[in-house]
């Protein structure tokens, strides 16, 4: 009988989501485990898309996303959002953009497949977080996911703003929390650190 896998959460207001995911999945490559990661509402446009598929044979990266981000409306400050407008879709609430919930279905299925195929140890689903918590993806689809995962799948999901549906599913949650940030004095994205 192989291992037990586990269900985790990375989520919270601070920085550092995405790359503990990173860190985890370089842990189990090097135990010659198999990983599949998935990052939802991203293009390949992130430093780590240049190094990630070269590190090991046992890594599949993938990505669900289009050159912007969707945003709800209320859901950030409007002087934030004033700084993403030309980046971002907003959206009312309930009534997120057509074609980004079938992009996101689609990193789904994709997702639902890998996790029941048994041809992966670690199956990372990098932002799905967010697009539960907007709504692109409805909870049952997400609890099916990991209810229908191979024996021994460990699933790791992140973003910001974890549901409580979510939370209570989980066996471990790790919610990062910003204190300080180099953010509020204007520092950008930088190439390497956060991109």
């Amino acid at each position: 009988m192989g291992q037990k896998g586990y269900v985790q959460v990375y989520t919270g207001n601070g920085k550092g989501k995405t790359t503990a995911a990173i860190g985890l999945a370089i842990r189990a490559l090097g135990a010659g485990k198999r990983v599949f990661f998935l990052q939802f509402m991203k293009a390949r446009a992130y430093s780590e898309h240049k190094v990630l598929p070269q590190i090991s044979p046992n890594l599949v990266l993938e990505t669900v996303g289009k050159p912007f981000f969707v945003v709800q409306e209320g859901a950030m400050p409007e002087e934030e959002l004033a700084k993403w407008r030309k980046q971002a879709v907003v959206f009312p609430p309930g009534k997120p953009p057509e074609e980004y919930v079938k992009l996101i279905n689609r990193g789904m299925e994709r997702a639902a497949q890998a996790a029941k195929s048994g041809e992966y140890d670690l199956v990372v689903l990098d932002e799905l977080n967010v697009a539960l918590h907007f709504g692109l993806v409805e909870w049952e689809k997400v609890k099916e996911l990991i209810d229908e995962r191979a024996e021994g799948v460990e699933i790791v999901l992140t973003g910001r703003g974890a549901t409580p549906d979510l939370i209570d599913k989980a066996d471990l949650v790790t919610e990062m929390k910003e204190v300080k940030h180099y953010y509020t004095k204007g520092v950008e994205a930088r190439k390497g650190i956060e991109n």
